[in-house]
């Protein structure tokens, strides 16, 4: 008997082997699962950060795939297919294998293929015909490279091409790889466009600052350095900040406190945990008297409103305790920034049965921490406000869903019963809980499922037991949840 010489396996394909037998795929499996029904589908691709780019994408690989009969495919990031473009006939043999939208192309779904191991692995692939696990595969041959969002630094998606022949053209893994490339510079531009959005409207508060630090992005992104504290090494780096502030660890061994402002945070150093400094002085960082700003582009009140906490403020980084009375008036004059007469304030305050008389003796006690920050006649602030409640407004109506709800801690003054507070509460409510629902995405909704009302919301529940990828840590989690409500056990 004559023995053949072993054929040599590519490294990339032989570590795809090896995860793919870990995950127990079987070889002979007919087609890739159906993850997403068409109104999931529609869901995701609304969801999905690529979805403006698709065009474009489009517009680079569309006619390469119809000259060549190749299939392009646009996955997210557990490589459930969202988008395809091709001719007619590729299209028909993608779908007799699931290679089309809806279905997913994991490795551990149908093993070694472009989707799939490109996103394992973190890099271009390409994998021809017999290199596939699944048989059914053998006639096919793909070339996927993986999308990275610049702003998490997490892969979000998959770019491929597909065709039914024994092997691409050594150039096809160089296409995809310029397209992935470019679908991140046009998700870069998008979030520097934030950042300048962000820079613009915080920094003229934030210089001359002495407890400046850093600004950084809600994904710990440094986004300026007003104070010239930065060393520029750690200008590439990414801050672990908490959600919703507190405590970060510098790369030197320091602690530096986190302060929100709205969609980004102030790492004030760790000087600045001391005595008050800067342009807002006075008693109110030790607990009592009033703020006295000095000269510049004005103070700037961050107000910490959402969730269970007891809400808190800030001028100028200085913290400003509050009673949830006072509370309730800065969130009422932060959502009338024309103000409100005496009439109007106590009607928010108190419904029908307050009168001034009621508001007078709270805004002067307020003006008394916060001195010209509340102006009267009418009673409105004088000064920028960054307010996390109205920052999770302002990115709904902007369709950032997964911002917003990465924002939205919990309810608006959960405590409240101020008539103006409690209808913002509700509408807010109710508008983060439908647009995680129809337009947020398995991520957002799962951060979503973390809130106090999302804890025991068996609709957002049952909806992520139909967007969370099979093996999905996340399942067992939501599954427990769902059982406990349905039997009355949360």
């Amino acid at each position: 008997m004559v023995v053949g010489k072993p054929v040599a396996v590519r490294p990339p394909i032989s570590e795809s082997w090896r995860r793919s037998r870990d995950a127990g795929v079987d070889a002979g499996v007919a087609a890739a699962p159906l993850a997403f029904d068409l109104d999931v589908l529609a869901d995701a691709r609304g969801a999905h950060p690529l979805r403006r780019h698709v065009p474009t994408l489009n517009g680079l690989l569309r006619r390469v795939a119809d000259e060549t009969g190749h299939l392009l495919v646009i996955s997210d990031e557990a490589g459930h297919v969202l988008w395809t473009h091709g001719p007619p006939a590729t299209r028909r043999a993608a779908e007799r294998i699931g290679l089309s939208e809806g279905f997913r192309w994991s490795e551990d779904a149908v093993g070694t293929n472009g989707i799939g191991t490109a996103l394992a692995s973190g890099r271009p692939e390409q994998v021809y015909a017999s290199e596939h696990v699944a048989r059914i595969l053998h006639r096919w041959s793909c070339a996927g490279a993986p999308i990275t969002d610049p702003d998490t630094g997490r892969v979000i998606g998959c770019i491929d091409v597909s065709a039914t022949v024994c092997s691409l053209h050594p150039a096809t893994v160089a296409l995809v790889s310029t397209a992935a490339r470019l679908a991140e510079s046009r998700l870069e531009n998008e979030m520097r466009e934030r950042d300048e959005r962000l820079r613009e409207r915080l920094l003229p508060h934030l210089r001359g600052r002495r407890d400046a630090g850093l600004l950084v992005s809600a994904t710990g992104r440094v986004i300026a350095d007003p104070a010239g504290v930065c060393p520029p090494a750690w200008r590439r780096r990414r801050f672990g900040v908490p959600e919703g502030g507190g405590t970060v660890m510098l790369p030197d061994g320091r602690t530096a406190v986190a302060e929100p402002l709205g969609e980004a945070f102030l790492l004030r150093p760790p000087a600045a945990h001391g005595p008050p400094g800067g342009r807002a002085r006075g008693r109110a960082a030790a607990g009592g008297g009033p703020v006295r700003i000095e000269a510049g582009a004005g103070p700037l009140l961050a107000l910490s409103f959402l969730g269970e906490g007891r809400p808190h403020a800030h001028v100028d980084g200085r913290p400003v305790p509050l009673t949830l009375r006072h509370a309730e008036i800065l969130a009422v004059l932060a959502l009338h920034p024309r103000g409100l007469t005496g009439d109007g304030l106590a009607l928010c305050l108190y419904g029908e049965d307050g009168s001034p008389a009621s508001v007078r003796p709270e805004i002067h006690r307020l003006r008394q921490q916060l001195g010209d920050v509340v102006r009267a006649r009418p009673y409105r602030l004088g000064c920028a406000v960054e307010a996390d409640f109205l920052t999770v407004r302002r990115l709904l109506d902007e369709g950032d869903v997964a911002g917003a709800v990465r924002l939205y801690t919990g309810e608006l003054l959960p405590r409240s019963d101020a008539p103006a507070v409690r209808a913002e509460r509700d509408e807010l409510a109710v508008r983060v809980r439908r647009q995680a629902l129809d337009r947020g995405g398995a991520d957002a909704l799962w951060t979503y499922a973390q809130t106090e009302p999302g804890r025991a919301d068996l609709e957002a529940l049952e909806r992520l037991r139909e967007v969370l990828p099979a093996g999905d840590p996340r399942l067992d989690a939501v599954a427990s949840r769902r059982d406990r409500l349905l039997y009355g056990e949360l």
